[in-house]
């Protein structure tokens, strides 16, 4: 195995290629959309609180089945992408259902297919768990973002209590294997890495939650 060789590194240091987390989510696309119900009772009230500053032109990255769209304001002029024609399908119809209008593209949130500067809120949630290199995708999303916009992101990983964190260590590299999803990543030292601003970070469900607002980082200083 040479140096570069991650197949048997632990799960938080491999990373699915593109073709792999698609694939993934062409299988758990109908399954994701079927608990619906679960995810507005677990993850909705920090949606809506996190999401409800979400202003003007904005992009949704991996926006999945549309979770976020129900906590926008109506006003927004709302973009979404996602890696999966499969999960975009089921936001379209999602769109249909709430009755709001916005424009999806199949695209690679590690490559965004937007010129610099186009968006005044980024968003994103429950989404580096999965990106094959979430820092690029992280640095998109600041690119893309207006230097006085924002970067609001819901995201999860390892518990602040002990006993539930070692659980996470115990099961990531099987939850890894099936979902494609770190689920004890450190999303704050994502964030770091990546150069954005944060200005505030808080954390629900004993730790597993955390919501952040940053914003691009300051241009002209680097």
């Amino acid at each position: 195995m040479t140096s570069t060789d991650t197949t048997h590194a632990p799960a938080e240091h491999r990373h699915k290629s593109i073709d792999e987390i698609r694939s993934v989510y062409a299988e758990q696309a109908d399954w994701i959309h079927r608990m619906e119900w679960f995810d507005r009772r677990l993850t909705g009230r920090y949606r809506r609180r996190l999401f409800a500053s979400a202003n003007g032109r904005v992009l949704d990255v991996a926006c999945g089945t549309g979770p976020n769209f129900r906590y926008l304001p109506d006003a927004v002029d709302l973009t979404g992408i996602d890696i999966s024609p499969e999960m975009l399908a089921k936001a379209r119809r999602r769109l249909e259902r709430l009755d709001v209008d916005a424009t999806l593209y199949e695209m690679n949130a590690q490559a965004l297919e937007f010129p610099d500067d186009s968006f005044d809120t980024v968003l994103s949630s429950l989404s580096t768990c999965t990106f094959p290199d979430p820092v690029a995708a992280l640095r998109e999303m600041q690119r893309v973002c207006r230097p006085d916009g924002q970067i609001l992101l819901l995201e999860h990983g390892r518990s602040d209590v002990e006993s539930i964190a070692r659980l996470q260590d115990w099961r990531a590299e099987a939850h890894y294997e099936k979902m494609g999803c770190r689920w004890n990543q450190e999303p704050t030292e994502l964030v770091a890495e990546a150069g954005l601003s944060t200005y505030r970070t808080s954390t629900r469900l004993l730790g597993i939650i955390t919501m952040i607002q940053a914003r691009p980082a300051d241009r002209d200083a680097e």
